[in-house]
């Protein structure tokens, strides 16, 4: 039963990118779940549909990101843009929000992505406690914290002949797993890190969408160079809320992919999906096609619209290709991928290794093949093959045909190596509900978060009048 009103409001503001956006909404689901009204601000671009959430109250921000700002290909300049461009218009709506006398549920405090980093100045100009939702890992977020370190070593910037180098200060990664992105303005991207690293730093709380079992070495890494409570409450997209799950999807799901599922044998099919931004090359496309083919096995594959450079979308397949298959392939644009990787004839997860596609393989005990492309995907790659050994990682430069067919007979067949990962990855999953249930460590750091936001100093209008002028 859903707790009763706190008398509190929190305001929310996600990163408006599909990952980013999904767990945000999750978190706000919980913590409405624990008796906080929620009111959720967002940008025009990429805006959340507020009719799925009739529980919130939404605000829109003019945030003047142009048609031809938002489809860019360089994610950094598109980060620091809406670093940039939701500064003013965010101020304006916070001030208003927090000084609405008619409202009888004072705002608590703000929680917002960690990558609007602008958002720790304007809550200290308003006297308001911000926390930080961090919806990456945990341990690629320690790799973040170390990029002065790795500048200073000589890792960064990256260079090609180190590519295979251990990073002898964060084993078990190599040069070529740091997190780094692709854009014309690398320095751009370096400052991004160490802004999103300081103001977390100097916010009043970190929320992760992980859980101790899974990171709990990085977890106490970064407790001992954050002096801010951190509580690690995931997995978010896990909790047995009472209310309706809604998807939060920007692109529409294709809903043949279940009945589909449900034609295929347990642990028969591999589910291919590289996430709502990665791009492959027309020769890479045709090397999945022709590798998920060779190998024998059925497949779920998500091809998105744009997935394919120089292509809208199957264009490049050979004639007759999926007519060869006799049913064991099928591809759609969009998937509900919760709702596949929890199917019974999923057996392996081909993933670009986003946050929120690693932990949701995790929680549903399907072991993974690793693509990374960029960023902290790298990093999770390398854990889940390394560290936790849940999965097998297909290294850049092996998107070959052959190679392909090689792994997921690997991990999909009676082999040594395949039935031990599935083992493991069973494990892990059992870690994954308990931690949820009375007494697991996420039912418990969700109970500190509560608390944590009553202890913070409620926002009082009357004595802020000054600050809130004064804000630039």
């Amino acid at each position: 039963m859903m707790e009763q009103r706190k008398g509190r409001r929190l305001i929310l503001f996600p990163l408006p990118l599909q990952g980013h956006i999904n767990p945000m909404l999750d978190l706000a689901n919980i913590l409405h779940y624990k008796g906080f009204s929620i009111t959720l601000i967002h940008t025009n671009f990429n805006s959340p549909n507020p009719s799925n959430y009739p529980h919130f109250t939404f605000h829109s921000l003019q945030d003047g990101i142009s048609a031809t700002e938002a489809s860019t290909n360089d994610v950094v300049s598109l980060l620091s843009l809406l670093n940039i461009k939701c500064a003013e218009p965010f101020k304006d709506c916070v001030r208003s929000l927090v000084s609405d006398d008619v409202s009888q549920e004072p705002v608590s405090c703000l929680i917002s992505d960690a990558i609007f980093h602008f958002t720790q100045a304007v809550a200290e100009s308003l006297k308001l406690p911000r926390i930080v939702l961090r919806t990456g890992g945990a341990s690629s977020f320690v790799v973040f914290a170390a990029f002065p370190l790795l500048r200073e070593k000589g890792y960064l910037p990256i260079q090609e002949t180190r590519l295979e180098d251990p990073v002898v200060e964060l084993p078990p990664l190599k040069v070529k797993d740091l997190p780094v992105i692709n854009t014309l303005n690398p320095d751009t991207f370096h400052q991004l890190v160490e802004n999103v690293v300081s103001a977390t730093k100097a916010s009043s709380g970190l929320i992760w969408n992980t859980f101790e079992d899974l990171e709990q070495s990085s977890l106490a890494s970064l407790s001992q160079q954050f002096s801010i409570p951190m509580f690690p409450i995931g997995p978010f997209h896990k909790h047995n809320l009472a209310i309706p799950s809604r998807s939060s999807s920007l692109l529409a799901e294709d809903q043949t992919s279940i009945p589909w599922l449900n034609t295929k044998p347990p642990k028969s099919v591999v589910y291919v999906s590289f996430g709502s931004i990665a791009a492959i090359s027309e020769r890479e496309f045709l090397e999945i096609a022709w590798g998920l083919a060779k190998s024998e096995q059925p497949f779920l594959w998500v091809v998105r619209p744009g997935l394919v450079h120089g292509a809208e979308w199957l264009e490049p397949l050979p004639s007759g290709f999926l007519e060869s298959l006799s049913g064991r392939g099928h591809i759609v644009k969009w998937a509900p991928q919760q709702e596949v990787l929890a199917h019974e004839a999923v057996g392996a997860f081909w993933s670009h290794n986003g946050w929120n596609s690693t932990l949701e393989s995790v929680c549903e005990g399907v072991p993974m093949i690793c693509s990374p492309c960029f960023s902290d995907q790298k990093v999770n790659a390398r854990f889940v093959s390394q560290v936790w050994k849940v999965g097998l990682q297909l290294e850049s430069g092996k998107l070959e045909r052959g190679e392909i067919e090689k792994i997921i007979r690997k991990l999909m067949t009676r082999e040594k190596d395949g039935d031990e990962i599935r083992v493991r990855v069973s494990e892990l999953q059992d870690k994954a509900d308990n931690c949820l249930k009375q007494g697991g460590t996420s039912y418990e750091s969700l109970e500190s978060l509560v608390s944590h936001i009553f202890s913070l100093e409620t926002f009082n209008f009357s004595h802020s009048q000054e600050s809130v002028k004064t804000v630039v």
